[in-house]
């Protein structure tokens, strides 16, 4: 099998350009998740390097499977300097970690909380896992191992969080929609929920 992290990296540079930093973060018991940070223009993207060695499994599972499951990386835009953004770079490698960690599977709908604020003076605690497939197209890997997804993260307030658990992540999204909602400003407020 292939060291699948080359191919992954390679894939982000040629998606997103080359790095301008990167910074690498080990959990007790995990592999280590490094953190690569782009810049294009006004817009700084974050991307996890690491999350995809192994498949996420079933955590229900008595034995992970070492080749097939699911296989993502995380990544993160922001417009560039409203906010010291640079510190999301711990609650990524948390994020990406979470897998190992928890044996949670990450994927499109789901919900992930940090417990803190993402940077400091951030109004989101947590992110919503967007659909694949836009800016960084999903990496096939030689069979019977599962593509590689590049997953976007939206960043969530407390009170949009709380609101998607009752309505679910679609209706979340198009409120987001609805209200022209720039998801990419590391400052703005709760979308209207009533």
């Amino acid at each position: 099998m292939a060291d699948v992290l080359p191919l992954v990296e390679a894939r982000l540079r040629t998606a997103l350009g080359e790095p301008d930093a990167r910074a690498a973060v080990t959990f007790l018991g995990t592999d280590r998740i490094e953190v690569l940070r782009f810049h294009e223009g006004d817009i700084v993207r974050y991307a996890t390097l690491g999350m995809s060695a192994a498949p996420m499994g079933d955590p229900t599972a008595m034995l992970a499977d070492p080749v097939k499951g699911p296989r993502a990386e995380l990544f993160l835009s922001v417009r560039a300097g409203l906010a010291d953004t640079d510190k999301v770079l711990r609650a990524l490698a948390v994020l990406a970690a979470s897998p190992q960690v928890e044996g949670v599977v990450v994927a499109p709908g789901a919900s992930l909380d940090v417990g803190e604020p993402l940077w400091p003076g951030a109004p989101f605690t947590s992110v919503l896992v967007a659909e694949p497939g836009g800016l960084v197209e999903d990496l096939e890997l030689d069979e019977p191992m599962d593509p590689v997804q590049f997953l976007p993260l939206l960043p969530m307030t407390p009170n949009e969080a709380a609101w998607k658990r009752v309505h679910g992540a679609q209706a979340l999204q198009e409120r987001w929609l609805t209200n022209g909602t720039d998801l990419r400003d590391p400052s703005r407020k709760s979308v209207p929920l009533e």
